[in-house]
């Protein structure tokens, strides 16, 4: 026996939360029918149907089948619904991993598909992220992008003060859902 900790979804497995949930939040926005800007945090590594966190949560049963888990597959399935049938003006942030660390000291990066040149830190803290989304719900040229987002480590490059200026770094890119899986 290891002594690996196991991990799980104690409060719902990925597909209740990242897919139905994030459905339900999705069809409320557009039965508001009032211009709703949907703002979404994802997650880097969808592209990879491999990654690892994908891992976190199965559960393999007694007959050998496999249930649970998945959750960039489950959250990607969400995100090319509120892209593709929605109808909502949407931005979707797919951050690296997430840093319980003060925010508004670092110069974020973005970039599409797991990739993200000028940095090759993986990680952003929370704030930075929800200082993104509220730029996103702000700023008019968030609406209708999806991208990944990091930090470079304090002290590195310049400290993100213009969000605007950010976004434009993406040379007009966005996240392309036909890479990875889709649940």
């Amino acid at each position: 026996e290891t002594k690996r900790p196991i991990f799980g979804f104690p409060n719902g497995q990925p597909e209740l939360v990242d897919w139905i949930g994030q459905k339900k939040l999705i069809d409320a926005a557009t039965k508001a029918k009032k211009d709703v800007h949907v703002v979404l945090c994802g997650s880097m590594g969808g592209t990879n149907p491999d990654n690892s966190l994908n891992n976190l949560g199965k559960i393999t049963k007694s007959d050998g089948s496999v249930t649970g888990g998945d959750i960039l597959k489950w959250k990607r399935k969400s995100e090319v619904y509120l892209i593709n049938e929605s109808g909502c003006p949407y931005t979707i942030v797919h951050p690296g991993g997430l840093l319980n660390e003060p925010g508004n000291e670092r110069e974020l990066c973005l970039g599409v598909d797991d990739k993200i040149s000028g940095t090759s830190n993986n990680s952003v803290p929370r704030e930075d992220v929800a200082n993104v989304m509220i730029a996103a719900l702000e700023d008019e040229s968030y609406r209708g992008r999806s991208f990944d987002l990091v930090s470079k480590p304090v002290g590195d490059g310049v400290r993100t003060k213009d969000y605007g200026k950010l976004l434009k770094s993406l040379d007009g890119k966005n996240s392309d859902y036909s890479l990875g899986e889709i649940a």
